[in-house]
């Protein structure tokens, strides 16, 4: 009586960079789990990032805490992808699924419903920053609660804000907002139901689940945006087109272009027929093709945590 276990509220995926560094992550996560129970781990294997393990942890410092100690204590190098927390899913024929990894969202025609954790949060500001802060959590869908004076330059402010939109660097950005003057603290409130969609990446073609995220449908198109506007930054060209699209379904909702290398065919070509100079412009359209057929595309590690770069379209 008067235990309740640590629930893990945040979750993300642990991946070594170096592939046979996996047991030595898996035997570090054991340790630290001796005293640490609130820390869940479970092994996932992504087409992206090959074999690693799905982390539950307490809120996004705990997992930054568990991350360093990993790098620092068992000098692995890691790769994490973008957090994400913990949805009900309400399928079609009424049965009810948890999932806080994007890339298992059942497919759209699957799904009745979707809830999402609800925190209520509590900020004490100086009172010259109340304007700033309510822009920061109205663009990040909160509804204001209550305000109340503490002293005459000093303001508790209460709102309740979905959790997947507190956990991407809401915290950075109130303390940025407000010059480190505001405190913030949040707790559980309710599970309750929202108009949620599953944006996919692809590049070149293929899907990469550790880019995929679950997103409010307003948001979705601004968000694949200006995702694939960052990816096309991050992603180093090659000698073919490569393709960068958002979808959100069968649906593309945004779309870039990372221009190929081109060699110049033409340099030794001086003057003469014109049809000769075609041919050779023909012929390196036709190789760029059919090496676009076989060629993969290798994503940096920076292009995995992209989305915690994206606070201002959120």
């Amino acid at each position: 009586p008067g235990y309740r276990p640590a629930k893990p509220m945040v979750f993300a995926g642990l991946y070594p960079v170096d592939g046979p560094d996996y047991p030595a992550l898996r035997d570090a996560l054991e340790r630290l789990q001796l005293n640490d129970a609130s820390l869940i781990f479970e092994p996932e294997s992504s087409l992206a990032l090959g074999f690693g393990f799905r982390c539950g942890f307490l809120g996004l410092l705990h997992m930054e805490v568990i991350q360093e100690r990993l790098e620092r204590e068992y000098r692995l190098n890691l790769l994490t992808t973008a957090p994400s927390v913990e949805y009900i899913i309400t399928r079609t024929n009424g049965e009810q699924v948890k999932v806080d990894n994007p890339a298992d969202l059942p497919p759209p025609n699957e799904i009745e419903a979707i809830e999402e954790p609800v925190m209520d949060i509590s900020i004490f500001t100086p009172s010259r920053y109340i304007g700033t802060i309510m822009d920061l959590v109205t663009s990040r869908r909160g509804i204001f609660n209550e305000m109340k004076y503490i002293e005459e330059e000093r303001v508790h402010l209460t709102y309740r804000i979905p959790l997947g939109e507190l956990i991407i660097d809401f915290y950075d950005q109130l303390k940025s907002r407000t010059q480190g003057y505001a405190s913030l603290d949040y707790t559980f409130a309710v599970y309750q139901t929202a108009d949620l969609v599953k944006l996919d990446i692809l590049v070149n073609g293929d899907p990469v689940d550790a880019l995929s995220i679950i997103t409010h449908r307003d948001k979705a198109y601004t968000l694949g945006r200006s995702l694939t506007e960052r990816l096309k930054e991050l992603i180093p060209r090659q000698l073919f087109e490569v393709p960068i699209q958002a979808t959100i379904g069968s649906k593309v909702v945004a779309r870039e272009t990372v221009r190929a290398m081109r060699k110049n065919v033409l340099a030794k070509c001086y003057g003469g027929d014109i049809t000769r100079k075609m041919k050779l412009l023909q012929k390196q359209k036709e190789g760029k093709k059919r090496m676009k057929m076989v060629g993969s595309v290798e994503i940096p590690q920076e292009a995995f945590m992209a989305i915690l770069s994206l606070e201002d379209n959120r």
